[in-house]
């Protein structure tokens, strides 16, 4: 009998656990509560409550390349750090691609997931759903997959800003936040220095009188835009991890260093704090500008004034305070689980591998998706979702509850000493050992050694090229016959979109100068005359 899956949401990570289930021979049912797939992606004109949103000018953080999923190179004519709507069009095709439109139920909303009384023996659960003409209906499924991402409820800490409800002017959540319409010859306060913190900031100050941006810890500021102007995460590799592993110390100084030539992040106030960095290419330029001036946390509001913790006041008497913007992140809350699958480890779910309650007497649950690193979230959801599918089928197994609940654990203190976590950044993982480790339980890790026995050039561009999910297809299950392809043609994919003018190559100066001095030369041999 074919196991029925239930897929919760069809943003990216729910299209991709759709594949691995088509993958692995299983019948997945996917449920979608608004109207298209694409999830974080799909943007709306109007925010709507429980879902996720986007402002106009976003742009993806990672190239394409870095983000594209193992077995879908992205088309060459796309830029390398897409628009979000260029991310929507990529997941369209995917989902054109490989079928699975035809499983997505869509304006279709998860009430309520619960074991069925029969859950020791066979592991089905009870999902329950709701449509948008208020239909209800339970089903019962063999697993579930929940791919509902943690970017649908926005965390608004007003009670840690004394004065905010008497706050003269407008405050929203970067949530509600669009673009800089409305903001022209405003001062605007954006409270946080995440990505969207800094983006918002630049997007505003495009048109506003002042932006300030406060921050608590200020963070590391990476471009999008690297050396030669090519994508600066390609430089993401296993030959860098293995440096890192052998020379932690010279390795982080000499990155430091790299971004202080480029940016003193000292002198621009933007010390930093461990945490995830912050990807922006203009904020530089709006702080050099005085477009945007970095300030410390906000202590208070008064009126139209705000007070920061240095002391420093933006009054009425110089210039008030318009608009605040809370880039404060977001809580994450999954309200159809059962409570008992809710419990924490630190500031994150207890989840082993961040994918599987080791409470449960059978694994036939798995959250994807729910996962954050210095790159792409579509990799490491797909990785996920293929192991997921395997351990559903029973060909993976699990370690004991007891082994899964220490293995977390420690996870769990590691990750606190290498970021910083909180309740908005509970969930950051090491990129490429942690797929790797993934990789290793689906049987698709690469044997780099028995590869550059074999097959030298691949190797080379497995080992030292851009981390790329493709490798991940080469060998074992999955197994794609275009995976050497793509890497191979990786770099082509990347010099593409660049191609909208050809510059023809200049001659050499140094053939110029010969061809001169032996026509010179012709020249004095006809006329009978020496040069010399």
């Amino acid at each position: 009998m074919v196991m029925k899956v239930a897929v919760i949401g069809a943003g990216p990570s729910g299209l991709t656990s759709i594949k691995a289930c088509l993958d692995e021979g299983l019948e997945p049912t996917c449920f979608e509560s608004s109207y298209a797939i694409g999830g974080l992606w799909k943007y709306k004109e109007e925010p709507e409550p429980g879902r996720a949103n986007i402002y106009q000018s976003v742009i993806i953080n990672s190239s394409k390349e870095m983000a594209a999923y193992s077995d879908f190179p992205p088309p060459a004519e796309l830029p390398n750090n897409m628009h979000h709507s260029e991310v929507l069009q990529y997941l369209h095709l995917y989902a054109q691609a490989f079928n699975l439109l035809p499983h997505i139920h869509f304006k279709t909303t998860v009430v309520s997931v619960s074991q069925s009384p029969d859950f020791a023996a066979k592991g089905e659960w009870e999902v329950k759903t709701e449509a948008r003409d208020g239909q209800r209906e339970t089903r019962v499924f063999d697993a579930v997959m929940v791919c509902v991402g943690h970017y649908n409820k926005p965390h608004l800490p007003l009670q840690d800003f004394p004065g905010i409800q008497s706050f003269e002017g407008r405050y929203i959540h970067s949530w509600e936040y669009h673009n800089a319409e409305g903001l022209q010859g405003k001062r605007v306060v954006v409270i946080g220095i995440g990505n969207s913190g800094g983006d918002i900031a630049v997007d505003a100050s495009r048109v506003a009188e002042k932006v300030y941006l406060s921050t608590r810890s200020g963070a590391w500021v990476f471009s999008r835009v690297g050396k030669g102007g090519l994508p600066s995460d390609l430089v993401i590799s296993r030959m860098d991890l293995m440096l890192h592993k052998l020379f932690p110390t010279w390795m982080n100084k000499n990155m430091e260093k790299r971004l202080n030539e480029s940016l003193d992040h000292k002198l621009y106030g933007l010390n930093f704090f461990a945490q995830i960095p912050v990807v922006n290419d203009e904020l530089p330029s709006r702080i050099i500008s005085g477009r945007v001036k970095i300030k410390p946390n906000v202590k208070e509001f008064c009126g139209s004034s705000v007070v920061f913790v240095d002391g420093s006041i933006i009054d009425k008497v110089t210039t008030n305070v318009d608009v605040v913007v809370f880039a404060t992140g977001y809580n994450y809350s999954f309200p159809f689980l059962p409570p008992a699958l809710q419990s924490k480890s630190g500031y994150r779910l207890r989840l082993y591998k961040h994918v599987f309650p080791p409470g449960l007497t059978r694994p036939t649950l798995a959250v994807v998706g729910f996962i954050h690193g210095f790159g792409a979230v579509n990799p490491l959801a797909e990785m996920q979702a293929r192991l997921a599918t395997r351990v559903f089928k029973g060909i993976v197994a699990l370690p004991s509850k007891e082994t899964m609940l220490e293995e977390t654990e420690k996870d769990t203190e590691t990750m606190h000493q290498m970021f910083a976590c909180s309740d908005r950044t509970p969930i950051c993982v090491n990129y490429i050992p942690y797929q790797d480790s993934l990789a290793e339980l689906v049987g698709v890790r690469p044997n780099i050694l028995w590869l550059f026995l074999k097959d030298p050039r691949l190797a080379l561009q497995v080992f030292m090229g851009p981390f790329t999910s493709y490798q991940y297809r080469l060998t074992g299950p999955g197994q794609w016959a275009g995976a050497r392809q793509a890497i191979l043609t990786q770099w082509e994919r990347v010099f593409q979109p660049f191609r909208t003018r050809v510059v023809a190559e200049p001659e050499s100066v140094l053939l110029i100068v010969l061809v001169f001095l032996l026509a010179f030369f012709c020249l004095t041999c006809v006329c009978g005359k020496s040069i010399f």
